[in-house]
């Protein structure tokens, strides 16, 4: 009877609940002969404090990466507007911008901007704001080209008809093509949050207690990493599961209003 009820529960639920419903009986599955679930499991203590240990990297992830998005949208936007001109010059800096920024990995720009940068600018830079620079930096490039389609893909009449009441490109910009533009980039843009969530566990690679760096210095420590990397899969995908559904709504707001 238990069987048929979970059955359908199963059969009406969503994709995703299925999902996790399969994935939890396979962790199930596994807490037998020599899975070792105790280092993870809330009933104990070592378990409720590795488990503590792995969440509290979850505001640094977040922290990282809203910082980062936040930036990179601004530039992205500022790279993007030299794309649009009718004059060479402008164009050229934007298409240099953006080629050079898109040829170098992420990995490596984030290397470069922590260990180079204090070098070449005589500056000291944190993990977190060499993380968050590199982050931003790399994307700046992917949010320029979405903003330059969004923005092109606005009909020639709404300039037409900002120019007919005086406005001028800031104006215009301001109150008629970026609110349109916005609503029509808005699930590339959620999807490059998406994005930088996942990227910003590269910066595990500089020393940022983030997720992923926890999740590694627990495995050195328990030697139990797939117990641990599962955690830390499921932390990844209830996060991004959660920003997805949040830009859903919000796509929804917008074309409401």
């Amino acid at each position: 009877m238990q069987m048929n009820l979970i059955k359908s529960c199963l059969f009406r639920s969503s994709f995703w609940l299925r999902l996790a419903a399969l994935f939890s009986l396979f962790l199930l599955g596994g807490c037998a002969d020599n899975w070792g679930w105790y280092v993870v499991n809330p009933a104990t203590d070592t378990g409720r404090q590795n488990l503590a240990f792995l969440i509290d990297g979850l505001y640094y992830t977040m922290a990282l990466s809203v910082t980062a998005i936040s930036i990179s949208i601004c530039l992205g936007l500022i790279v993007a507007l030299p794309g649009l001109s009718a004059r060479r010059t402008p164009k050229t800096i934007n298409r240099v911008f953006v080629e050079l920024v898109r040829a170098i990995p992420i990995l490596v720009l984030i290397l470069w901007v922590y260990y180079g940068l204090p070098q070449v600018a005589g500056i000291s830079i944190s993990v977190f704001w060499a993380g968050v620079l590199a982050l931003a930096i790399s994307d700046s490039a992917f949010q320029a080209e979405i903003f330059r389609a969004g923005i092109q893909s606005i009909d020639r009449g709404q300039y037409e008809a900002a120019q007919s009441i005086s406005l001028n490109y800031r104006n215009t910009m301001r109150y008629v093509i970026l609110p349109q533009a916005i609503k029509r980039i808005l699930p590339a843009l959620g999807n490059q949050l998406v994005y930088m969530l996942k990227m910003s566990s590269l910066v595990s690679v500089i020393g940022m207690q983030e997720l992923t760096r926890r999740a590694n210095e627990l495995v050195v420590t328990e030697y139990r990493p797939l117990e641990i990397y599962t955690i830390l899969v499921l932390e990844y995908l209830v996060v991004i599961l959660i920003v997805s559904a949040g830009v859903r709504w919000l796509e929804r707001r917008l074309d409401t209003s």
